[in-house]
């Protein structure tokens, strides 16, 4: 699948606090276009609130982040436009009565309402087919999903899919916008090891094609980027985070517990 250059990360003492404490803090980073970035942590450390702050869909509170060259939070409208979501609860969830055929043909027309040139939108119906159909198979071929494979083909309802047809579903949804970013929540949740292994692999062949990823996950591979956060047992507390950057180094910064992230979700509005 033809990919659009990926977009860098890069950020220093970033950070996001909510009305009780931090969701995390002190986060330093630098990764180039294509990489494979890991936020790795347990549940509640702000992780998924980090994802978010650097897709452009949360507001950070302190120091500086760039994506693509674009700086947070100023440019967080133009972030969001190169960054897409993959499976994020709360956020860009899967509509399980929806079949997978459902999901690919909303995503397609709203991939050309929103995002076509007007000339796109005013070529000949027949020709707009085409270029939809194009490029979600596209879209699937990168995400390693064979509708044909599934129990009733495109129309299996999302809620007979397993959990690694579902990330692959999702994977390919946002795909077919070809992000420069591409942000995945809970990569590693419920899955055997095996199939952790094939997540993994297809996320990295994401990276590989040009676009940078950034992951959600318990446990990061050996070969990604890794940014680490903790818990802490003291819900009023923070505790020492560890970042490794492309380069190597170590920097230390603070996140909180599953309170401050609930916080910092309220801050922006979510639920």
């Amino acid at each position: 699948m033809d990919s659009p250059h990926g977009a860098s990360v890069t950020a220093e003492d970033f950070g996001l606090k909510g009305p009780r404490g931090w969701a995390f803090q002190g986060l330093d980073i630098d990764a180039g276009p294509g990489s494979l970035v890991a936020i790795e942590g347990p549940s509640g450390s702000g992780r998924t609130c980090l994802l978010l702050a650097l897709t452009g869909r949360m507001r950070p509170t302190e120091g500086q982040a760039k994506v693509g060259g674009l700086r947070l939070p100023r440019k967080m409208a133009a972030v969001r436009r190169i960054a897409a979501l993959g499976p994020v609860p709360g956020v860009s969830e899967l509509d399980p009565a929806f079949t997978v055929d459902e999901h690919l043909r909303e995503r397609a027309l709203l991939q050309r309402r929103f995002d076509g040139s007007l000339r796109a939108l005013l070529r000949p119906r027949a020709e707009r087919i085409a270029a939809a159909r194009a490029r979600i198979d596209a879209a699937l071929d990168a995400a390693g999903l064979d509708p044909a494979t599934l129990p009733k083909a495109g129309r299996t309802s999302v809620r007979d899919l397993e959990r690694l047809e579902a990330l692959r579903l999702s994977v390919a949804l946002a795909l077919i916008g070809t992000p420069r970013l591409l942000a995945v929540d809970d990569t590693d949740l419920k899955l055997s090891d095996a199939e952790r292994a094939e997540a993994w692999d297809l996320l990295r062949s994401v990276a590989d094609s040009g676009t940078t990823v950034l992951a959600v996950c318990s446990q990061a591979p050996e070969d990604a980027i890794t940014l680490r956060t903790e818990n802490t047992d003291d819900t009023a507390g923070t505790t020492a985070r560890t970042a490794r950057t492309a380069t190597g180094e170590t920097a230390t910064g603070e996140t909180t517990t599953e309170e401050g992230t609930a916080d910092a979700f309220a801050k922006t509005g979510r639920a």
